[in-house]
């Protein structure tokens, strides 16, 4: 399969119209006050499962054809991707099967199990969570949905900017974090094929610069031992994201762990929203100004909205047990 075109993305809008959220854009003047832009954010904080992963793993199952159906899907995930596809996989009526390492925290493990995953846990390292896998593989044939690496995956993350443009159709720049990179290559498609002229930023933690370090080099380069709160983005881009973003993604810039966390709270508290530290990142780009976008038009992709209530970024430990 080729990488996705702009008519993949509308397909995959158009599949996954039934299953998932259309999501809101909402404003906040006091954000725009604050950094010197008008700022439109698109809140796939508010999609299923709490998170864009959603759109990119409903694409992908039901995508899959008939014949296919009843081996059921598997992948290796702790995170958001593995509850998206459990609950794109229950809507299809379809088994999931979800490697976990067994170090995942309870409140994930009940959250897949939740949504009908079948859970087979392992160690916690990327040789076993493979290993798992391709265990599951071999005793049920099911189709592997990567995460990020997939193009139907991808094309379903393209969605989110397609419903940005089509609500706000005259923006400037669209702003996305990016970890594997399915989401912003996914955003960059829609936004440079609707868009022509429109400015796509990625942005990452400067702890977790791999994708930032790999558009300089012109290759991948992994990520080593990464150390951020945005949790969401630790993983490296893969040989599918990385050259549809190195085509058609202006830069990567970084942002600093203070900025997420002021960002964060400040969408809190200001827009009256939850989103977790991985979706203040692009919003950390505005606060950082590293670049300048003062009086643009900027759409910001508000990845997800999953957050650990017990251990806000902006708590002491002595708040946090007081």
């Amino acid at each position: 399969m080729a990488a996705p075109t702009i008519n993949d993305i509308r397909q995959a809008a158009e599949r996954i119209r039934p299953y998932a959220r259309r999501t809101p854009v909402l404003t906040c003047a006091g954000l725009d006050r604050q950094v010197a832009a008008h700022v439109f954010l698109k809140c796939e904080n508010l999609q299923k499962v709490g998170a864009f992963k959603f759109r990119g793993a409903c694409n992908a199952v039901f995508s899959l054809p008939e014949s296919a159906l009843s081996r059921g899907v598997v992948t290796h995930s702790s995170g958001n991707h593995a509850q998206a596809l459990a609950l794109a996989a229950r809507m299809r009526g379809i088994p999931a099967y979800i490697v976990m390492p067994r170090t995942a925290p309870a409140v994930k493990k009940a959250a897949v199990a939740g949504y009908g995953g079948i859970i087979t846990f392992c160690e916690p390292t990327l040789e076993a969570r493979q290993s798992m896998q391709e265990q599951v593989i071999a005793e049920t044939r099911a189709t592997p949905i990567h995460p990020y690496n997939n193009y139907q995956v991808i094309a379903g993350q393209g969605a989110a900017a397609l419903e940005l443009l089509q609500e706000i159709p005259d923006l400037d720049v669209i702003l996305a974090p990016v970890g594997g990179g399915g989401l912003l290559s996914g955003a960059s498609v829609a936004a440079t094929e609707l868009s022509p002229g429109i400015r796509v930023i990625g942005a990452e933690p400067e702890g977790a610069d791999d994708a930032f370090r790999s558009l300089a080099a012109g290759r991948i380069l992994p990520s080593v031992n990464p150390r951020t709160i945005a949790d969401g983005l630790l993983t490296s881009l893969g040989d599918l994201t990385f050259p549809i973003i190195r085509e058609r993604v202006e830069q990567i810039v970084t942002v600093s762990e203070a900025a997420i966390v002021a960002a964060m709270k400040f969408i809190w508290e200001r827009a009256k929203i939850i989103i977790e530290p991985s979706a203040a990142v692009p919003v950390g780009v505005l606060w950082e100004r590293k670049i300048d976008l003062t009086g643009l038009r900027v759409g910001v992709i508000l990845s997800g909205g999953n957050v650990d209530l017990d251990r806000l970024p902006w708590q002491s430990i002595k708040e946090r047990v007081g």
